[in-house]
């Protein structure tokens, strides 16, 4: 899943904003956030979690260990213990790799799409 950052980021999302960011269940996000404590939305009075942008980054973050690479939460949790900055790096790097893959093969379907000259 590629995962772009917003060009005009607001200052909070909602749980479900989120969620769908990252096709997940709201409750993925709530067992997360008491797994990990990178994890951290603000709360409202009222209970309503919002996510500022550092909070999607750790969501991404996770969602990169225990989706993508198939990691189960004790070994994500493990990973982030031992060598956090290197886990996000590398995850940053894997989402760069994806955006420009993105690109390169709709770059190749519009070049597929024009006719050639006879």
């Amino acid at each position: 899943m590629v995962l772009k950052k917003e060009n005009n980021p607001k200052l909070y999302y909602s749980i479900s904003e989120v969620a769908q960011m990252f096709d997940v269940n709201e409750s993925t996000l709530r067992f997360w956030e008491k797994e990990f404590n990178i994890i951290r939305p603000r709360k409202t009075e009222r209970g309503v979690r919002l996510y500022k942008q550092e909070d999607i980054d750790a969501v991404r973050l996770i969602y990169h260990l225990v989706k993508e690479r198939g990691m189960t939460l004790a070994g994500a949790r493990q990973k982030l213990k031992d060598n956090k900055e290197t886990t996000i790096r590398q995850e940053e790097i894997v989402n760069r790799l994806k955006l420009i893959k993105e690109e390169l093969l709709s770059m190749k379907d519009a070049f597929d799409s024009i006719e050639p000259e006879e």
